[in-house]
């Protein structure tokens, strides 16, 4: 079931009732890969689903990972730049399902991203992993 971890209210909602976020007070959680922290919009456990805020520290890097579904970013600061080239502040990215890819963000970067699934680690400490 989708959902926003750590919503204030959530409990007294319906099923179908509009899930209002205040994302500042979302808390930053780390993820597997060092200088990268995201918060969670919204996920959707059972399928992957996953739309998330991810802040990058200058200098961090995701390892050599595929996109299993199609994933979508928009930069909010900074870059992200691979070898296809750099998406900044501004612009906005999508990547097609098996498309594989280093990501680094030289100078860091604010992120808004959507997955429908998870991305398969290929290299790296998380190869083999089917991490967000």
């Amino acid at each position: 079931m989708a959902r926003t971890p750590n919503l204030k209210g959530e409990e007294a909602l319906g099923p179908l009732d509009s899930r209002y976020v205040d994302v500042e007070s979302l808390p930053w959680k780390p993820t597997p890969t060092p200088g990268v922290e995201m918060k969670v919009l919204l996920e959707d456990p059972e399928t992957g689903l996953l739309t998330a805020l991810f802040r990058w520290q200058p200098g961090s890097q995701l390892d050599l990972h595929e996109h299993v579904e199609i994933e979508q970013t928009f930069v909010l600061e900074g870059s992200i730049v691979d070898e296809e080239g750099e998406v900044r502040a501004g612009d906005y990215v999508w990547r097609p399902k098996g498309n594989r890819h280093v990501a680094r963000a030289p100078n860091g970067a604010l992120v808004l991203s959507f997955f429908l699934r998870p991305n398969k680690f290929l290299t790296g400490e998380l190869a083999g992993a089917e991490l967000k």
